[in-house]
């Protein structure tokens, strides 16, 4: 007789992080704004003399350049003919009743992986029985950005962890490499505003905005950002996580334009990121305001080819998540393994 054993597929569940809104009463300017990157609207059917008068704050950092469009398009094609492959079986980091952790290839949308992942899980836990785990998304990266990933097993589990993504008590860190001039600092930390632009590219806003209105309803958040320069040109070498202790004297508050040199020499520069919030592409507009784009990175000034070689993507490694275990209350930590061009800028 053959017996035929029959695997239960887990259950997917996408859980949207909601993030606190913060609610401001701001008494806007009347006078008309004459900048081009002022964003306002004229509404000829409002009765309100306000609204046809009001200004939107002034974003400080630069528009996409128009080349990253089709860049950004052939990537987005090149990542959906990803969609035919599975998540290879190494990239599963870790998993137990709980949690499943894996590291985010780059090139991959966060949705592909997840899909991925109940196969692998029958793959490694095929002799079990019971039913399926409830799989949730824990957190997201950009397509390009590779790293850590975590997926919950359970409604309960998931819920305790959106609580804690939405209290900022998960800390989180990246590895990236950057072009521009070496930096004058070892640590920093920049806050600022964050938000779409009339365009519809998110960008950097002055600190002082934050909680104002921009097209389309939503609100300036704030932004913050810690660095620390791990190598510049080769020289230097891995550092191993640890708390970062923010130091006042080296902070940034944003309020006008970055003064950007052509000119000047670009150096290799790869620096770990301490966000502090999880705004999307948080990290990236960071470094663009600080001058050191990340490499790849055309959306936000990144050079697409270096030393004769061309990137296909943002060199952006989410290297680690730290939060409190919500069953036994003791701290825990996941990594991901360097990519290759992490390890090679680091020497390892």
């Amino acid at each position: 007789m053959r017996l035929q054993l029959q695997l239960q597929q887990p259950t997917l569940f996408f859980t949207t992080f909601p993030k606190p809104q913060i609610c401001y009463f701001t008494t806007m300017a009347t006078v008309p704004n004459s900048s081009n990157e002022a964003d306002s609207t004229t509404n000829p059917n409002s009765q309100n003399d306000l609204q046809n008068l009001q200004n939107y704050p002034v974003p400080l950092s630069p528009r996409p350049p128009l080349i990253s469009k089709d860049i950004e398009l052939s990537r987005a094609m090149s990542a959906k003919s990803n969609s035919f492959f599975g998540l290879p079986r190494p990239d599963v980091i870790y998993q137990d009743q709980w949690f499943v952790v894996v590291n985010k290839p780059q090139g991959w949308y966060c949705e592909r992986v997840f899909e991925s992942v109940p196969m692998a899980l029958c793959e490694c836990d095929s002799a079990e029985s019971g039913s399926p785990p409830e799989l949730h998304l824990a957190n997201r990266l950009d397509r390009d950005t590779s790293g850590v990933m975590l997926i919950t097993k359970s409604h309960k589990i998931a819920s305790k962890m959106v609580k804690e993504f939405t209290d900022h008590k998960v800390t989180k860190t990246y590895i990236a490499l950057c072009i521009g001039p070496a930096p004058k600092w070892e640590k920093i930390t920049i806050k600022s505003g964050h938000g779409r632009s009339k365009f519809g590219a998110y960008r950097v806003y002055a600190a002082s905005d934050v909680g104002r209105v921009l097209p389309g309803g939503s609100m300036v958040k704030d932004m913050e950002t810690s660095f620390e320069v791990l190598s510049i040109n080769g020289q230097g070498c891995f550092k191993e996580r640890s708390e970062f202790r923010k130091d006042e004297e080296n902070t940034v508050v944003v309020e006008e334009k970055a003064v950007a040199d052509s000119d000047v020499k670009k150096d290799e520069v790869v620096v770990r990121a301490y966000p502090r919030n999880g705004r999307t592409h948080q990290i990236r507009l960071h470094c663009q305001y600080l001058g050191i784009p990340i490499i790849g990175d055309v959306k936000y000034e990144g050079v697409k080819e270096w030393k004769g070689k061309s990137y296909d993507g943002h060199e952006l490694h989410a290297e680690s998540l730290s939060f409190e275990h919500p069953v036994t209350g003791l701290p825990v930590t996941f990594c991901a393994p360097l990519p290759s061009w992490a390890s090679q800028a680091l020497q390892q």
